[in-house]
This record gives C-alpha cells, sequence and structure tokens, in this order.
C-alpha cells in the first residue's frame, strides 16, 4: 500500500517517466493479484492472507489423502467381518497410493452358500459414510462416484495371484502405480481377486484404525440396542428376585442388571468341516471345539458365579439341530434368537445385516468368549482389547477387569478357556485374520 501511495503521489508532482513506468508495473500486478484472488478459489488445505496464500495447519482431510485421485476395488465379499478387513485393505492401500477409496459396494449374503441372493450393498446401506470420514480424518477417505470429474479416464491395475506372486511383488506394483505416468490417471480401478485375499502389508494398529471409524447405520444398530435391551431386562428381573452375580473380591451387592456373557457358538455343520480340516493341515487339536467342551469352558471361567446370562450367537440356518440350549449347568441362562424373542428383528434382514447385529450383542456383552480361529470373534476380541487400551487398562490379563475376552478352543487356567487380549504390535493382520492360538494371555 505504501508503493501505490508513492506512486500516486508521485503523479500528482509530476514523476518521471521511469517513475510513472514503475508505477503502472505495480497497479498491473497488484490488479491480477486482486483478479487471481476474486476468480481463482484456493485449493483445499491453503488459506488467502493479504493476498498471500498460507498453507493451512489442518487440512480438511489431512495430509496424503487427495481428493482429486480416487481407488476403485471389486465388489467386496464373504462374512461380515471378513469383509470388514477386505475393505479395511482397500482403505490401506488407497491410503498408500495417497488416493480416496470410492465407496465400495459390500455382499449381503454369504457367496457360497445364497448364490442366488448374492447381491451387493452399498456400504453406506450398512456403515455411516459421513461418520466414517469424521472418523478417519487425515488418515484414510472415501469418496462417492458422484466426486468423479472425468469417468472415461480409468487406469486398470490387475491383482496378481499364485505362488509367484509375492508380497514383495505386490508391494512394488503398488509403488510403482503411485507415481509417473501410472498417477496421472484419475481413478485406478482394482481387477482381480475379492481385497481380503490381496497381500498384507500393514500392522495392526493401522487396520484397527480403520475398525474404529465403522459405525452401523441408525437402524441397524437401533435393532441391535433393542437385542441388547432384551438381555439386560432379562438380568434386571432376575436381580429383583434377589438373586445375584459376583465375582471374586467384589462383596458388594448387586443393585444393577446382571452382567451377561455372549458366547460366539461356532457348531454349525459348514464350521465343523473347515475346522476338521484346518486342524489336520495345521496338525493341531485347538480348533474345533464341540457343544459340550464350549458349555463346560464357559461354565469355569475363573471368578464367575452364577446366576448368569447367556446370549448364544450362532447362525442358525447351518445349525444342524437345536439342541444349543441343553446340557448348561445350574445357575446358567441361555438365550438365543427365538427364546429371546427377537428372531423376527434378525428375519427382516440378509445374512449379513443380522451378523452385524449380533457382532453389536457380543461386542458390547459384559464377558465375551469365542473362538480364536473365527474371524467374528478375532475382531470383537480385536476391539474390546482397544477399548481396554483408551481405559488406561495395565494389566489387561487381571481377573476383575471390564471387557474381558476368552478362547474356549484353548485351555486355560482349571480347565476354563483362555484370556485373549489381541497383540496390537503385530506387523501385519495375519494371525487375525486366519486365526492362531497364540494369543497374548
Amino acid at each position: 500500500m505504501e508503493v501505490l501511495f508513492n506512486c500516486k503521489l508521485s503523479q500528482l508532482m509530476g514523476g518521471g517517466t521511469v517513475r510513472s513506468l514503475a508505477c503502472k508495473c505495480v497497479f498491473l500486478l497488484v490488479a491480477v493479484l486482486i483478479l487471481r484472488a476474486l476468480l481463482v478459489p484456493p485449493s483445499p488445505g491453503v488459506e488467502w492472507s493479504n493476498l498471500v496464500y498460507i498453507k493451512s495447519q489442518s487440512p480438511s482431510f489431512g495430509v496424503g489423502v487427495r481428493q482429486g485421485k480416487f481407488l476403485e476395488v471389486p465388489q467386496i465379499v464373504w462374512g461380515l467381518n471378513n469383509q470388514k478387513i477386505a475393505f479395511a485393505r482397500a482403505c490401506l492401500t488407497a491410503r498408500m497410493m495417497n488416493r480416496t477409496l470410492l465407496m465400495p459396494n459390500l455382499s449381503a449374503s454369504l457367496f457360497y452358500k445364497e448364490i442366488d441372493l448374492l447381491q451387493p450393498i452399498s456400504f453406506d446401506k450398512v456403515f455411516q459414510f459421513d461418520k466414517f470420514n469424521a472418523l478417519c480424518s487425515g488418515f484414510v477417505q472415501l469418496g462417492r462416484y458422484s466426486d468423479l470429474l472425468n469417468q472415461t479416464q480409468v487406469l486398470e491395475m490387475q491383482k496378481g495371484s499364485g505362488r509367484k506372486w509375492t508380497v514383495e511383488r505386490d508391494l512394488d506394483q503398488l509403488r510403482q502405480h503411485s507415481k509417473g505416468d501410472f498417477d496421472e490417471h484419475e481413478v485406478i480401478r482394482i481387477v482381480g481377486k475379492n481385497p481380503f485375499l490381496w497381500h498384507d502389508h500393514w500392522p495392526v494398529k493401522d487396520y484397527a484404525k480403520v475398525f474404529e471409524c465403522l459405525v452401523l447405520i441408525h437402524e441397524i444398530g437401533q435393532e441391535a440396542d433393542r437385542v441388547v435391551s432384551k438381555i439386560r431386562a432379562i438380568g434386571r428381573d432376575i436381580g429383583r428376585n434377589g438373586e445375584s452375580m459376583e465375582l471374586e473380591n467384589d462383596d458388594k451387592p448387586n443393585s444393577q442388571p446382571l452382567p451377561y456373557v455372549a458366547v460366539h457358538m461356532r457348531v454349525e455343520i459348514d464350521w465343523m468341516i473347515h475346522c476338521k480340516n484346518l486342524e489336520q493341515r495345521l496338525n493341531t487339536n485347538q480348533i474345533c471345539s464341540s457343544k459340550k467342551e464350549i458349555i463346560e469352558r464357559v461354565g469355569n471361567i475363573k471368578g464367575l458365579k452364577t446366576p448368569s446370562v447367556v446370549y448364544l450367537a450362532v447362525a442358525d440356518k447351518l445349525l444342524q439341530n437345536s439342541s444349543i440350549l441343553e446340557g448348561w449347568g445350574e445357575g446358567f441362562l441361555p438365550f438365543e434368537k427365538k427364546k429371546l424373542g427377537v428372531d423376527k428383528i434378525y428375519k427382516k434382514y440378509p445374512y449379513l445385516i443380522q451378523s452385524a447385529i449380533d457382532y453389536e450383542v457380543c461386542l458390547r456383552a459384559d464377558i465375551f468368549v469365542g473362538n480364536s480361529f473365527s474371524t467374528f470373534s478375532s475382531l470383537i476380541a480385536l476391539e474390546r482389547t482397544q477399548k481396554m487400551i483408551r481405559m488406561g487398562v495395565n494389566n489387561m490379563c487381571e481377573t476383575n477387569i471390564r471387557w474381558p475376552s476368552y478362547a474356549y478352543n484353548i485351555q486355560g487356567e482349571l480347565n476354563g478357556p483362555m484370556r485373549w487380549v489381541s497383540n496390537m504390535s503385530h506387523s501385519t493382520l495375519q494371525e487375525i485374520s486366519y486365526g492362531t492360538n497364540h494369543i497374548s494371555c
């Protein structure tokens, strides 16, 4: 402004030609800057102050997440939790390539059981789109197809397979497609296998971060609330009758609803075939568990007193018989969907949504017992471990802690289930994706 003032003063006083030429240049420069500020909007993450651009300290989606370059992945299939792993893997692939992941389609049913019912279901029909981007801001980002400027500029990237396609080759492919001419394309479309079967390059903590951003849409969340409320109501009724459940070293009267135990009871015919084949291949006997063994080990949880409400999460359609409620010891009150009176809630939805509701019911349980070779159980144990970390729990293997998890397929103290805490320091998700008998406690 001082320069402009001096130019104006020079004109009034009859300044020379050189001074006049310099003033014209200054006026021209100022005019260009003003027009640029008015006509050209600032780039994301850039603020304009006094006609000088300053990079914002807190860009809308954080460093490393571009909004103008996208990654597209094939429809995600298999069970709910395999689909969650596949989705997280797709997100982390996009993050590595510095791209926004185009919102993928999930699958409403198990494709190998209900081929005729295999229909794509949009991610935002199960999980909250905006909530995901808010919680994962600066880490990964989802985009919509409506965000694309030119849908014809798509580069297809074939994912390799077979023994010759190693983890190193897969990593090299991702790096190559993140630079040069490859990176000029607005959209890179990955073709090939379901993302669950892609090579894994990321630590458990990165997957856990993505899982934390997955929040069910309100409709599904409310259905889970209804199921949990039913279970709590049963515990409240028992409490009114003067009965109680106590833990060791806890002699305070229980005026609240009884805590409930959720058991992911894997005894379905498809699981038994799979686990027996897996035991043979891995030369172990710590994967399959009969109904009798599950009941016995749950009954031997150290410090657990009766009466105790037990919710049995099981895929009803795949059961050979309905005897899972039989054989429980005195003081254990087992419930499944039908006995609980919530089977109509589940029947309204396809398999994927039913599994999502059951996942929430197990996740919120006071005590969870599952199978360490089940992806469903493994991700619940992972989230519950995360809860304890956020609560500042130092020794997660103590008896009296909140959110304990157990694996009934591995023998623990007093022939009970083994305490289960996910190892957040793993460099890959391999053990959680495919199961393990090496659990932290």
